[in-house]
């Protein structure tokens, strides 16, 4: 199984093995990562899955889709490495991946 860290915005790190398929945001629910509310479960209906994916996995995880970027403009604190972690499907090539909350959820 992958290995995803997830680092709060006070920079505190929590490492789970994600189910490859699922994405990074079930798989913080799963393992009940704090900053991840997923308040509409997935569907990118919202932007309270926001994450901040850290530079060297940028091109892994690619850009957001025209959707994710319209939701991505009612997030807190938005950056260029910014992404709904519920669009992020997990795969073999993304064990290790890194992503940071934000300080809330919008």
């Amino acid at each position: 199984m992958p290995k995803i860290t997830y680092k709060d915005y006070t920079g505190t790190a929590r490492t789970i093995d994600a189910e490859v398929g699922s994405t990074v945001m079930e798989a913080a629910i799963r393992n009940n990562i704090p900053g991840i509310e997923a308040e509409c479960g997935g569907a990118c209906a919202c932007a309270t899955c926001h994450v901040y994916v850290d530079e060297a996995w940028r091109a892994k995880t690619g850009e957001p889709s025209p959707m994710e970027e319209d939701m991505l403009d009612f997030g807190y604190d938005v950056r260029p490495n910014s992404r709904l972690s519920c669009q992020i499907k997990v795969t073999e090539a993304l064990d290790g991946l890194v992503v940071m909350t934000p300080e809330k959820q919008a």
